[in-house]
C-alpha cells in the first residue's frame, strides 16, 4: 500500500506552520512585555525621585534635591541599556528580525491600551528599537513615528488637579484648603500672615467689583513642583471665559519653617519659572500627559515638547520636538542658512529662519586659539545638562544621525559644513545626514542686540549681562569666554549664555590681580612679565576686552564694577567651598511678600 511521506502530509505541514506562527507570536509578545517591563521600571524610579523630593523639601535637604534632579537625567539611558541587554540575552539575534519586530510593535500597542504613560512608553520603545535593530532613527519603519495611544482623559486612580469653589466657600477658605491639601508636614511660620499677603496679591490683580460667574473655581495640580529650595503650587483661576494661571512658591525661612513667598500671575513672571534653561522640576505624576495638558492651558505659548522637558521627561520632549520639526519642514519652504553673527571657532551654526532654533555642529578642526577637542566640548555640554542652569544657560537637545532635506540647504551652508565638519556629514541623493549636533532655541546675540537698541534697552541688557555672570558664579559656574557674542537675549530681555566650550567650575579657577610691573620694560612689554597658568583668571582684563564701547562701559561700571575685582570672585569661591550655596529665585524680588525671611 502506498503511504504518503510524513513530511509531505498536508495536515502535518499546516500544523507545523501553525505552531511556528504561534511560537513567533509568543516570542513577539514576550519581547513586547520585556520592553514594557523596562519602561515601567524606569517610570517607577522616575516617580520615586519626585516622591523623595517631597521629603527632602520638608526636611530642608537641598543638596539631596539637587543630586536627585541631576542623577535622574541619566535614568532613562540606563534603563534603555538594561532593556537592550535583557533582550539580547533572552532572545538573541532573533530580536533584531525585521518581520518579528513588526509583530512586537503590534503587541506593544496592545499592552498600552490602559497604560497611564503611553506616550512615554512609545518613546522608550523607539529608543530600544534603534539599539536592537542597528538602524538610524529616520530609516526605521518599526518605531512610533506618531503617537498611537490617545492621552486624552486617561482614567487615573486620583485626579491630576483639585478644584475649589470660592463662590460657595469664599476666596479665603478656598485658598486655605488649596494650600493645606498639599499636605506638607513642615509647619508654616505665619500661615495667617501669608494668607493675607496672598489675598492682597490676588485682589490687586482682580480689582473690585469683580463679576463672579457660575463656573468660578480654582484648580490646583495635585503635586507640587520641586526645584532647589522651592516648591511651587501650580494652578489657575477660572471665571466665565477667563482662565488666569498662577504659581505660588513655598520656601523655608531661617528657622526651617514654611512660608508662601509670592504670587506669580503674569506671563513674563511665569515663563522664567517654567524655563528649560533651569534645572528640570521634580514632579510626582501618575499621568504626565494630564499635567502637560494643564500647563499648556496656563502657558499656550510653550510647546508640549518644552513642557515634557521641563517636568523632567526630556526624552519624551526630544521625540516631540523632532516630530514638530518634521511637521514644520513639511509646511515650510525656506532654506537652512549659516546663522547670522560672528562665526565661532568651535561650532558651525546654522538655522532655518522660519523656525526658532539653531543647529550647532562641532568642527573637525577647532580654531588654534582654542585649547580643546570635540570630546572635551561634548563633556562641557554634558556638564551643563546636569548642572543647575539658573535660567542663565541655554538648554540643548543633543541628536545623532539627523536627516535634513538636501534641497533646503543653501550652497554656502553646504560648503561650510563640508569644509569645517566633513567627518560628521554624509550626503545621499536627497538628504544630508548629520551624525551629531546640538539644537538650541534661537536668541539675538548680545553683540548684535547692542548695535540695534537705544540707550535705555542697552542699559537694561548690560545690567542683565552682569546679573548672568553673578548668578552663574553663585552656582559655581564661570563662563570662560565672556565675549558678548556668546550670550543671547530672550524675548523677555533676559541674557542667557550659550557657548560652553570654555566653561569651568568657578572653584577650579584661580582669580588673580595683575602683578605690578617691576621695570619700565615690563610695563611696555608685548607679553606678560609674570607666569600664567591655564586656570588663571585676571578680572581686571575684562575691562580691556569687554568695555571698549563708551556706553557699555558706562553701564557696566554703574552696576557691576565689582566684577572687575578678583576679590569679588574669590569671595564667591570661599562661600561655595564653605557650603554656603546661594539659591537664585526665578522671579523678581519685587513680587516677594517679604524680603526678610
Amino acid at each position: 500500500m502506498f503511504t504518503t511521506p510524513r513530511h509531505h502530509h498536508p495536515h502535518t505541514a499546516d500544523h507545523r506552520r501553525s505552531t511556528d506562527v504561534a511560537d513567533r507570536e509568543g516570542q513577539a509578545l514576550a519581547i513586547a512585555q520585556a520592553m514594557l517591563d523596562g519602561f515601567n521600571r524606569h517610570y517607577r524610579l522616575f516617580r520615586s525621585c519626585s516622591q523623595v523630593a517631597r521629603r527632602y523639601f520638608e526636611t530642608g535637604d537641598w543638596l539631596a534635591i539637587q543630586h536627585a534632579s541631576r542623577d535622574r537625567i541619566d535614568f532613562y539611558d540606563t534603563r534603555v541599556a538594561e532593556c537592550v541587554e535583557r533582550l539580547e540575552r533572552e532572545f538573541g539575534a532573533t530580536a533584531a528580525d525585521d518581520a518579528l519586530w513588526e509583530r512586537v510593535k503590534l503587541h506593544y500597542i496592545g499592552l498600552l491600551i490602559d497604560h497611564r504613560q503611553p506616550e512615554c512608553a512609545e518613546v522608550f520603545f523607539n529608543s530600544v528599537s534603534c539599539k536592537i535593530l542597528h538602524r538610524v532613527y529616520f530609516h526605521n519603519r518599526f518605531i512610533f513615528v506618531r503617537p498611537t495611544i490617545s492621552t486624552e482623559h486617561i482614567d487615573l486612580d486620583s485626579p491630576a488637579y483639585r478644584s475649589y469653589y470660592p463662590g460657595y466657600q469664599g476666596v479665603r477658605r478656598a485658598l486655605i484648603d488649596a494650600v493645606l491639601d498639599l499636605d506638607l508636614k513642615t509647619p508654616y511660620a505665619d500661615f495667617r500672615g501669608d494668607l493675607r499677603a496672598l489675598l492682597r496679591a490676588f485682589r490687586k490683580r482682580f480689582p473690585r467689583p469683580l463679576r463672579l460667574e457660575a463656573n468660578l473655581q480654582i484648580q490646583v495640580l495635585s503635586s507640587l513642583f520641586y526645584r532647589n529650595r522651592s516648591a511651587y503650587m501650580v494652578g489657575k483661576l477660572i471665571n466665565g471665559m477667563q482662565e488666569i494661571p498662577f504659581v505660588v512658591p513655598i520656601r523655608h525661612d531661617r528657622e526651617g519653617k514654611l512660608y508662601l513667598d509670592a504670587l506669580l500671575l503674569e506671563d513674563r513672571d511665569l515663563a522664567p519659572v517654567f524655563s528649560a534653561n533651569r534645572a528640570y522640576f521634580l514632579v510626582d505624576m501618575e499621568a504626565p500627559a494630564a499635567f502637560v495638558q494643564f500647563l499648556r492651558s496656563m502657558m499656550p505659548y510653550k510647546t508640549r515638547a518644552e513642557l515634557y522637558t521641563i517636568i523632567g521627561l526630556q526624552k519624551a520632549g526630544k521625540a516631540l520636538f523632532y516630530r514638530d520639526f518634521l511637521h514644520h519642514l513639511k509646511h515650510s519652504t525656506d532654506n537652512f542658512i549659516v546663522a547670522p553673527g560672528i562665526r565661532g571657532l568651535v561650532m558651525s551654526v546654522f538655522t532655518l529662519p522660519s523656525y526658532p532654533y539653531v543647529f550647532k555642529v562641532i568642527k573637525d578642526v577647532i580654531g588654534h586659539t582654542k585649547d580643546t577637542t570635540r570630546e572635551l566640548v561634548k563633556q562641557k555640554y554634558h556638564l551643563v545638562k546636569h548642572h543647575d542652569r539658573v535660567g542663565r544657560m541655554a538648554d540643548t537637545l543633543e541628536y545623532s544621525d539627523v536627516a535634513f532635506p538636501k534641497a533646503r540647504f543653501t550652497t554656502e551652508l553646504l560648503e561650510e559644513l563640508h569644509a569645517l565638519a566633513p567627518s560628521l556629514i554624509e550626503e545621499e541623493d536627497k538628504v544630508i545626514i548629520i551624525k551629531h549636533l546640538y539644537i538650541e532655541r534661537r536668541m539675538v546675540p548680545l553683540n548684535l542686540y547692542f548695535s540695534q537698541v537705544d540707550d535705555r534697552r542697552m542699559r537694561d541688557a548690560v545690567r542683565e549681562y552682569g546679573n548672568a555672570l553673578r548668578e552663574l558664579a553663585a552656582v559655581n559656574i564661570f563662563a570662560g569666554d565672556l565675549l558678548y557674542k556668546n550670550f543671547g537675549v530672550t524675548r523677555y530681555g533676559r541674557v542667557v549664555f550659550y557657548d560652553y566650550d570654555e566653561i569651568e567650575y568657578l572653584t577650579d579657577c584661580n582669580f588673580r590681580r595683575i602683578p605690578a610691573p617691576r621695570t619700565e620694560e615690563d610695563e611696555f612689554a608685548d607679553k606678560p612679565w609674570y607666569p600664567i597658568a591655564r586656570n588663571d583668571i585676571f578680572p581686571e582684563e575684562f575691562e580691556t576686552f569687554l568695555l571698549t564701547d563708551p556706553r557699555t562701559r558706562k553701564y557696566f561700571l554703574e552696576f557691576h564694577a565689582d566684577l572687575l575685582d578678583a576679590d569679588w570672585w574669590k569671595g564667591v569661591q570661599a562661600r561655595i567651598r564653605q557650603g554656603e550655596s546661594e539659591d537664585v529665585v526665578p522671579y523678581p524680588q519685587s513680587l516677594r511678600f517679604s524680603a526678610n525671611r
